[in-house]
């Protein structure tokens, strides 16, 4: 073995352990935490390089990169758990990796996602690790009554956003806090109304919001969408709106609507039936409720993709037709 090989060994020897005598010390070497930094917030997501970049950021470590090397070394790549983490005054970064690591949170949060439906709501919750399950084996109608709703269908009644919780809390709690988020926004947006919408009551427009929640594509284009679907409701036409009729199809939908689907009549199918369908589809978001209850002033009947997310509204058939032939037909 020639001398340079052996010097370039030996080297890379003593940088290990100089890595690792190193690393053991900055472990092991006790940070003070400001004051601002004690109540610590580790959001779902976040990878250990984010989380390492936000304790640099909120003034525990100088740099990143120590912290990220050591949840590397020890194999927490992977394992940062989201909650409010109550840090001490004093902390060793190991300490703070295996607080985080193990989810040792004062709060911990769920997010209930805009166009979910309550299946994947109650999926979420049974999954969540700090929250107690009530609802195992109740069905949705029993888990209504629990919180003391006034509607016997759960599709759309609660508020998506992200909530912060106390580990132990119950599944039931939770969505009794979601249920009534959802009922303050809409009773607070319906008396603020547009005049003259073509609803007969708060439930309806939240009907209305969950259609324009699923078929929107862009945000900014919420109220076009929803005048498009007030104005064909004032004029009795019928939605005709894809996301319902794939709703009433349930599990029997594989991902690919045929014509037959849209012919095949259930009562959440808007091509073969006039008027909204009976039940919310999805949560809607507040940007979805405010569209549904302000929606835009535009007299458009239809509206067609554009194949990048935004839409070509129109407001005669031959128009729509004439859209359709350009961009999904390729004509």
């Amino acid at each position: 073995m020639g001398r340079s090989i052996k010097r370039t060994i030996v080297i890379l020897i003593l940088a290990a352990i100089g890595g690792a005598g190193w690393l053991t010390y900055f472990a092991s070497t006790p940070r003070d935490v400001p004051q601002p930094a004690r109540e610590f917030l580790v959001k779902k997501g976040r990878s250990l390089r984010g989380v390492s970049g936000d304790l640099t950021a909120a003034g525990v470590f100088k740099e990143p990169w120590s912290f990220f090397w050591l949840g590397r070394i020890l194999g927490h790549a992977n394992d940062m758990q989201a909650g409010v983490y109550r840090i001490p005054e004093r902390v060793t970064p190991l300490r703070l990796l295996e607080m985080i690591v193990n989810g040792e949170v004062t709060e911990a949060q769920i997010t209930f996602i805009e166009g979910w439906t309550f299946a994947q709501v109650r999926a979420a919750l049974a999954q969540h690790p700090h929250v107690t399950q009530e609802t195992a084996g109740l069905s949705d109608r029993q888990i209504l009554e629990r919180i003391r709703a006034t509607e016997h269908h759960p599709e759309g009644l609660f508020f998506p956003d992200t909530y912060f919780f106390r580990p132990g809390v119950s599944d039931l709690t939770l969505l009794a806090r979601a249920y009534e988020t959802m009922k303050a926004k809409l009773d607070a947006l319906w008396l603020t109304r547009a005049p003259n919408l073509p609803y007969r009551s708060p439930y309806e427009a939240l009907i209305m919001a969950s259609i324009v929640e699923k078929e929107t594509g862009f945000a900014s284009e919420r109220p076009m969408i929803a005048a498009v679907f007030v104005n064909r409701l004032r004029k009795q036409m019928r939605l005709q709106t894809d996301p319902s009729v794939i709703y009433g199809l349930g599990a029997n939908f594989d991902g690919n609507l045929r014509k037959r689907d849209l012919e095949t009549d259930t009562p959440y199918n808007t091509y073969t039936r006039t008027g909204l369908p009976p039940t919310p589809i999805a949560m809607p978001g507040e940007a979805a409720l405010q569209a549904a209850l302000r929606p835009a002033d535009s007299p458009a009947l239809y509206f067609v993709s554009k194949g990048d997310g935004t839409s070509k509204f129109s407001h005669t058939l031959e128009d729509h037709n004439r859209a359709v032939r350009q961009y999904q037909l390729g004509r």
